[in-house]
């Protein structure tokens, strides 16, 4: 498959039109950020997170977790811009609810958000 693409790349330069397959030795890991709306929430109630992401060459999609004491618990995903879903806050939530969310590229890079809170009322 390498062979392949280097045949394909080589052929194509030759036309003049160029190839990027996002694989190289200056590929970046994408960069993340996220917001969560409402920043006040009463257990079960909807909130939204909306993550902006950007890499050098193609975000494949954004994964959503929450932040939890037994371990990060996935929310959920999307592959395409705007970057959102939307979730519940846990029924037993107190105090405060923290989440962030990966971006991952199209050579398999992730990087992670900085955590938002929603805080519990």
């Amino acid at each position: 498959q390498v062979l392949v693409a280097a045949a394909v790349g080589a052929t194509l330069a030759a036309c003049g039109v160029g190839v990027s397959l996002g694989i190289g030795p200056d590929d970046d890991p994408p960069s993340i950020s996220l917001a969560a709306a409402p920043q006040e929430a009463a257990p079960g109630e909807r909130i939204g997170l909306v993550a902006a992401a950007s890499d050098d060459y193609v975000v494949r999609e954004v994964l959503f977790y929450r932040v939890a004491a037994g371990g990060d618990i996935f929310i959920g995903r999307d592959g395409s811009e705007p970057y959102a879903i939307e979730t519940a806050l846990p029924a037993d939530a107190t105090g405060e609810v923290r989440y962030f969310a990966r971006a991952v590229d199209d050579a398999g890079q992730e990087a992670d958000s900085r955590e938002v809170t929603v805080s519990v009322r």
